[in-house]
């Protein structure tokens, strides 16, 4: 098996946490043998757990003829620059979320991947989260029929105030935590349309000038509605998913399941009436419902290091086997035209 030399330019929350931790929970298949950070020290324990080389200076990194990947988990604004970089120089690159800020960026680096021949992936882990893979299943088996309604709630109460609460680090809630959230919900929405948008975006205990608040309603005709919520300001969260369908509904977070639905054949036959019920009683039925639930696997419970080396699994299957990927930058287009569009919706104003 081939054991693919790996780059990371950042050494921060993703650049370290995420992906150089990540990396090494499949020593098979990665080895980290270079980080880059320009920040004194933050390359130390990337080093001192790896054995690999640093740099304060990723440009110095790119120089390297040895990588076969480089993951770019640079500050937000920096993305898209530094990726298209990063192909120019010869390598295959994994970009950290959010992809980019407008849609005709990601353009410029599927243009960039196609001229250089060099692989172009997002890191876009929460696909392979058991909880959303559980979802589709039920979905797909067809036991709630139609689906009407998806309502997703990333939602919690917290104040911030470092670097990813300002616009012009490309921040705020939808850009930080919304990629994950709207992935999963234009999965279901469906990638093949551009669904029509409504949003509002708010700013409640944030300290800087980007939005903690955002609601989102995604709609196109023969799609379902979906409901997104990203809230910092949920004292209350609930249900991460609460889906409406033809036959029945679920709901859930991302540890636990519950879905029932009526099955057509078993329901009593009714017939349209249009004058007054006799009695003036109301439409009044008895369905046998089927009631199940779905528990997250003791295995994967680490809800993020399932979804890295689930990720991690299918790249390392794209860089040496040649195998389509699962996330495809083209689906992610979608997901940063439709932030594109929420933002032209709301014009925040920005600090001075």
């Amino acid at each position: 098996m081939k054991k693919i030399r790996v780059g990371v330019i950042g050494q921060g929350r993703s650049g370290y946490n995420i992906h150089v931790h990540s990396l090494q929970l499949l020593p098979n298949k990665y080895k980290v043998v270079a980080v880059a950070d320009p920040l004194d020290g933050r390359c130390d324990d990337a080093v001192n757990a790896t054995g690999c080389a640093a740099y304060n200076n990723y440009k110095d990194m790119l120089k390297r003829d040895d990588l076969d990947l480089v993951v770019n988990a640079s500050p937000s604004h920096l993305h898209v620059p530094i990726t298209l970089e990063i192909m120019d120089k010869g390598f295959n690159v994994l970009s950290e979320k959010p992809f980019a800020r407008k849609a005709a960026d990601v353009d410029k680096m599927i243009a960039k991947s196609k001229a250089t021949g060099k692989l172009l992936a997002v890191y876009q882990q929460s696909r392979f989260a058991p909880y959303f893979q559980q979802v589709r299943k039920v979905i797909d088996s067809g036991v709630l029929g139609r689906i009407v309604m998806v309502r997703l709630a990333f939602n919690g109460f917290g104040r911030r105030w470092d670097w990813q609460t300002l616009q012009e680090f490309n921040a705020g809630n939808l850009l930080n935590t919304g990629p994950h959230p709207l992935d999963q919900a234009l999965q279901l929405f469906g990638t093949d349309t551009m669904p029509k948008v409504c949003c509002i975006m708010d700013r409640a205990n944030t300290f800087g000038d980007a939005e903690d608040f955002v609601k989102i309603l995604l709609r196109g005709e023969g799609h379902p509605a979906i409901d997104l919520e990203i809230s910092s300001c949920c004292a209350y969260p609930t249900h991460t998913y609460n889906i409406d369908g033809e036959f029945g509904g679920l709901k859930g977070s991302t540890t636990h399941l519950d879905w029932k639905f009526y099955k057509p054949k078993e329901a009593p036959e009714q017939h349209l009436i249009r004058e007054p019920l006799p009695g003036r009683k109301y439409c009044s039925e008895t369905l046998k419902w089927h009631e199940k639930s779905w528990d997250v696997p003791e295995a994967k419970k680490g809800l993020f290091d399932t979804m890295a080396k689930s990720f991690y699994t299918m790249l390392h299957d794209s860089l040496t086997k040649g195998a389509p990927l699962i996330v495809k930058p083209e689906e992610v287009r979608q997901q940063i035209a439709v932030i594109e569009e929420c933002h032209k919706q709301n014009p925040l104003s920005k600090m001075t």
